[in-house]
């Protein structure tokens, strides 16, 4: 039986109902009795409500557990998920309010403005509204985690770009004027307006989910992109007259050179967003021809942020996740995790190292940069400057006594050589290289100069993989795939027709019909004959035959396979694999 937590009128409600919640969605088959075992664990962990709980796992919409909710609370239900909130509406209550009492005005009919609310069972609140409203109104429920993000969505887009901007264009000179020295270029980057407008990029796009962040100065204006799931997109644009002020406001926050202007700089900086999470913004400085770029990577300070140590949420089908956990838990050899920059390599090894972490194993790793700090795993900082490279820290870790090391990446032979030897003398060896596909890493060892026989000695597994962006469970609809499709992809014909499913778009996705990301993997695990192969130099195609021959799936039967299961649509398939 769920417990729900205590806290608020509508909890006590559904609390103190004879029939539960979640016992009334097993009985109708919505759920199953193992689903709901899981939301209630997942709920004593968070205390969160049930139903959030569900959503959450991807159990249950929040259309489909509307109906139970409006019986259980005698009122309306609203899917917020779906409405596109007007601004000035939501403007008739405080944003300080709204977030504190989780309610959002969401839409006025006639005189009447209808108020999604986490609790609208709370009457005081209720009371409260009324007078700040000065209007009818109609109380509706939503999800808690919806009446949240629709409060972000709506607050962020107004108050966090334009109206920044609108108050600047009223206090800051024009393009050029009043800049002529580094000491009135300091002054201007200390002002409210330029720190508030900084700020709100930074924090706009880390509450959007984004991982970069660019200031790209144009000929006419300054474009603000972020990378949200791996693509880019457009934020807003920044007046020139603003431009040199915000990049000298990025460079003073993290210690960077101010009157440097012709030479790239790299930094860092501290971040509080707006759940008053901390997190770590490493700033690149380029300069180009209409002046200097900033980008800025997003990381979540939290210690080990993203890595559950849970093998199984990575994103393997069954088969794939049993061949890793046997591979990482070898007690000598070399695992690579191949593929190119930004396709969750650190987070499939940061995984493996929770995963295998135990107070019995000695588990050092060499990074560039260090992205996340994992509790009893010795890291260490890569530092060029001072001499501290892969291959340096490499030759320290070895005689650290280590049981695992993790090389942050193989960037040359000096690096390979260590990493090859360290793997044959009894340690497990995780790295990365930078190859198109698993077998593509052994031919690449060899390119780098490794011998033949050191590499078919030491290499026990290979991993590829690639990250692709998810339907959005909100708004994904169902339906035949075309012809064209299956013919690109190579389906067969007389196995047809095949179903996909394709986000439309819609708020909670921001109207991009994608939501979060998942990984496609290859796992290549290095047999006897493949070692025969390597010794004789064979090509990365026939490598890949023979891996296929002996059962590999590879990434490209793992996204198409994912498509099949309505995770991915074909058009994300067809970007990421169709070259593979």
């Amino acid at each position: 039986m769920p417990i729900e937590p205590e806290g608020n009128a509508l909890l006590s409600r559904l609390s103190s109902t004879t029939t539960r919640l979640g016992d009334q969605l097993v009985r109708d088959t919505v759920i199953s009795s193992d689903q709901l075992k899981q939301a209630v664990t997942r709920q004593q962990l968070t205390g969160e409500f049930l139903g959030d709980s569900l959503i959450a796992l991807g159990y249950i919409t929040p259309l489909q557990i509307g109906p139970y909710l409006e019986e259980l609370t005698g009122f309306p239900f609203f899917d917020l998920g779906s409405e596109k909130i007007d601004p000035d509406l939501a403007q008739l209550i405080p944003e300080h309010y709204s977030r504190s009492k989780l309610c959002i005005p969401f839409r006025e009919t006639g005189n009447k403005v209808h108020v999604a609310m986490a609790d609208p069972l709370d009457l005081a609140v209720v009371d409260e509204l009324r007078a700040m409203i000065g209007k009818p109104m109609i109380a509706y429920l939503a999800m808690e985690s919806d009446v949240s993000e629709a409060i972000r969505r709506t607050f962020d887009a107004r108050l966090r770009a334009q109206s920044v901007l609108e108050e600047m264009s009223d206090t800051l000179p024009a393009a050029g004027g009043g800049i002529d020295t580094i000491e009135a270029l300091v002054g201007l980057a200390e002002d409210a307006p330029i720190v508030r407008l900084v700020n709100s990029i930074l924090v706009s796009a880390i509450s959007g989910g984004a991982s970069d962040v660019h200031i790209e100065p144009q000929e006419n204006d300054v474009r603000v992109r972020v990378r949200i799931d791996g693509m880019l997109y457009e934020q807003m644009s920044i007046p020139h007259a603003h431009y040199a002020a915000v990049i000298s406001r990025l460079k003073i926050i993290s210690s960077l050179d101010i009157a440097e202007r012709r030479r790239p700089q790299d930094g860092r900086l501290a971040v509080k967003d707006d759940q008053g999470r901390d997190w770590d913004v490493r700033l690149s400085i380029m300069p180009t021809v209409f002046g200097e770029k900033a980008c800025m990577r997003l990381l979540e300070k939290k210690s080990g942020q993203g890595q559950s140590g849970d093998v199984a949420k990575l994103g393997f089908y069954e088969d794939q996740r049993i061949l890793f956990e046997k591979f990482i838990h070898r007690p000598h050899g070399m695992i690579l995790v191949t593929g190119p920059t930004g396709s969750g390599k650190s987070t499939t090894l940061y995984t493996a190292l929770q995963t295998i972490n135990d107070p019995a194993l000695n588990i050092n790793t060499v990074e560039d940069p260090v992205e996340y700090q994992l509790p009893g795993i010795n890291q260490m900082q890569v530092n060029p400057r001072i001499g501290v490279t892969f291959a340096t820290g490499l030759r320290t870790l070895v005689r650290q006594d280590p049981d695992v090391i993790l090389v942050g990446e193989i960037r040359d032979a000096e690096t390979a050589e260590i990493a090859v030897q360290a793997a044959l003398t009894g340690h497990l060896v995780l790295s990365t290289l930078h190859t198109n596909d698993a077998p593509g890493a052994l031919v690449r060892l060899q390119n780098m100069g490794v011998e033949p026989f050191l590499i078919a000695s030491a290499v026990i597994a290979v991993l590829g993989q690639r990250l692709l962006r998810t339907a959005c469970p909100n708004c994904k609809v169902t339906s035949p795939l075309e012809p064209e499709f299956a013919e690109v992809l190579g389906l067969p014909r007389g196995d047809g027709p095949y179903f996909v499913a394709r986000g439309q778009g819609c708020p909670r996705c921001g109207g991009r019909g994608t939501k979060g990301r998942t990984a496609v993997y290859e796992i290549m695990s290095i047999s006897d004959e493949m070692r025969a192969m390597v010794l004789r130099a064979a090509s990365g195609n026939e490598i890949m035959a023979q891996a296929v021959k002996e059962g590999m799936r590879t990434m490209r039967e793992s996204a198409i396979q994912k498509m099949l299961d309505h995770q991915v649509p074909p058009e994300e398939v067809l970007r990421v694999m169709a070259t593979e």
